[in-house]
């Protein structure tokens, strides 16, 4: 795929013919998508430097150890596991010498809202579909077959993305297009032109089953009334594909990624915030007619500038545009960005909790009866979800994981860990320095809840220690677009080629990684994001995977056009920081 890299010594990185090998690349964020771009990039030759704001690297896949309680502060499903192993194969490793995973059996439990003094009904859906068929047959008869038939159609549609439109940067949108996708044509035209929540109903009758078959629309940070019926593919991955965890919590996932980056030469430097993308003026070209200027580097709180020959942003894509950029360089305007949808947020309450929870399962799901007027109320009417529409749920649909069902160790003896996710509207002012005693009012109003649905009236006593986190600390910490918790909706509009791409055309060597850009939002996606960088950079407009391993040193094969010519080299002394615009 490459071109060869013959031994240290036998000619200059950077010189004709090596393409990006010795290039410098610095790497903004240090999230999964961050951590994974900078590992390929440094095994294909680029000197990279990745640059976290924080104490430790993770992103919005964190880590909290408090009490003697170990948290994962962020995604807690280990979904589509081929593409984690693609992704060390490509790093020449085999994931299952980094990652200890077990196979959930229940994959997760769900909790239906009980009527006033009533008791809730309770389905879990297992490892064996079989006997998921006939849970839900019990639930509505002859609708164990029909959902069969559902998962099995949520197959070929989750290995046609897989395989088509996941891997493709969309620079050529019609590589994307093969004789396979024609013949389904039709097929794919029902699953853009309805929502998931229409396919569905023409599927199973009984609310319930409605959603089981719908509540992944939530990972998409949306609704399934308003994402497109392919995202059915999701049901491949619980009722066909699996649960499984990392024992060890999922931020083993991150250190594992961190590990192969160092391995590879990275340079990782914490505690630096980069506040500016340095951007030098650039003429228009055939090649490039939006481009406004090339990137030079980046420059950090304490005024250092690090030089670099190409610029990846893993940061939130709205932070890039509106506060790293000049607006000059922005691809979107601010009135852009006021039309776009940033999905649903969350209240986080990540509490130890005395005695045995055994009413949990390690995922477990409670669901509203009013589960249309529950996503009104964080989502709104409007496809932007302004904030004069959205409304603090009361009575919530929620997501509790009980990591210690799998992993002991996660709490002390005789403790629980429980991490309660209700979806929240995407509203920065919640949890404010002025409205945290309200949000503190939620978390308990929610444990309440969770408590006496699963049967535990005294749960919120039987807390020790928690913290409790709200769109306001995703803007603060993470400076996640309105308080976000995953990041843009993914709606038709803001899906495939028509979310936003990960190269700039106004600054052509500033490219972008993470949930903000293809292919979306979740752990699997930003890994794949990554590999969109790098297959960016060597020009590769295929749909397909990049072949695994890489060779090391393959972006040898990549091309050093006039707009990546290398920055000058660091001076002694940083400049000193820009006047405050």
């Amino acid at each position: 795929m490459s071109a060869s890299v013959g031994p240290a010594g036998t000619r200059p990185a950077g010189s004709p013919g090596d393409g990006l090998v010795g290039a410098r690349v610095v790497v903004v964020g240090g999230g999964i998508g961050g951590l994974a771009t900078a590992a390929l990039l440094a095994r294909g030759g680029a000197r990279v430097t990745l640059l976290e704001r924080h104490h430790r690297v993770g992103g919005r896949a964190g880590l909290l150890e408090v009490d003697g309680f170990r948290f994962d502060t962020g995604p807690s499903w280990y979904f589509m596991p081929e593409v984690f192993a693609h992704f060390f194969a490509l790093m020449g490793e085999r994931v299952e010498d980094h990652l200890d995973l077990v196979r959930l059996d229940p994959a997760y439990r769900v909790f239906f809202e009980p009527p006033a003094g009533g008791e809730a009904a309770v389905l879990e859906v297992g490892a064996d579909p079989e006997a998921n068929w006939a849970a839900f047959d019990a639930l509505e008869p002859g609708a164990g077959q029909r959902m069969r038939r559902y998962a099995a159609r949520s197959s070929e549609a989750y290995r046609m993305a897989l395989d088509h439109f996941l891997y493709t940067t969309f620079a050529r949108p019609d590589r994307a297009v093969s004789a396979s996708v024609l013949r389904r044509l039709g097929t794919l035209t029902g699953l853009l032109s309805t929502t998931l929540a229409e396919r569905i109903a023409r599927t199973v009758t009984d609310p319930r089953l409605r959603q089981v078959l719908g509540y992944h629309a939530v990972f998409l940070g949306s609704s399934p009334y308003r994402v497109p019926a392919l995202y059915s593919l999701m049901s491949h991955l619980d009722l066909v594909d699996g649960v499984r965890f990392p024992r060890g919590g999922m931020y083993t996932v991150i250190e594992a990624i961190e590990g192969l980056a160092r391995a590879h030469g990275v340079e990782i430097r914490t505690g630096a915030e980069v506040v500016e993308v340095q951007v030098e003026p650039a003429g228009r070209s055939l090649r490039h007619p939006r481009r406004t200027g090339r990137a030079r580097g980046v420059r950090l709180s304490d005024g250092e500038v690090v030089p670099a020959d190409v610029v990846v942003s893993a940061a939130d894509l709205h932070q890039t545009e509106t506060r790293l950029l000049r607006p000059e360089h922005a691809t979107r305007s601010p009135a852009d960005w006021e039309q776009r949808g940033p999905g649903i947020s969350a209240l986080l309450v990540l509490a130890g909790v005395r005695g045995a929870l055994p009413q949990l399962a390690h995922h477990s799901l409670f669901f509203t009866e009013d589960w249309p007027g529950n996503f009104r109320d964080i989502l709104g009417e409007d496809t932007a979800s302004r904030v004069d529409g959205l409304r603090v749920p009361q009575v919530a649909s929620m997501y509790v994981s009980r990591t210690t069902a799998t992993d002991p160790d996660a709490a002390p003896p005789g403790h629980e860990n429980i991490f309660v996710l209700v979806p929240f509207p995407a509203d920065p002012a919640l949890g404010a320095a002025d409205d945290r005693a309200a949000v503190e009012a939620h978390a308990d109003r929610y444990l309440d809840q969770a408590g006496r649905w699963m049967g535990v009236p005294d749960l919120r006593e039987r807390v020790v220690t928690r913290r409790v986190v709200a769109p306001a600390d995703f803007a603060r910490e993470l400076s996640a677009w309105r308080g976000t918790a995953l990041g843009m909706e993914h709606t038709l509009a803001q899906s495939a080629m028509f979310r936003p791409g990960n190269a700039s055309p106004r600054v052509p060597n500033l490219l972008h990684v993470g949930g903000g850009t293809i292919p979306g939002v979740g752990l699997p996606m930003c890994l794949i994001s990554a590999e969109l960088v790098a297959k960016r950079l060597l020009g590769d407009t295929s749909a397909r995977r990049l072949p695994d391993p890489l060779r090391r040193g393959f972006l040898a094969a990549a091309r050093r056009p006039e707009r990546w010519v290398p920055a000058p080299e660091p001076s002694a002394a940083p400049t000193a920081p820009p006047a405050a615009r």
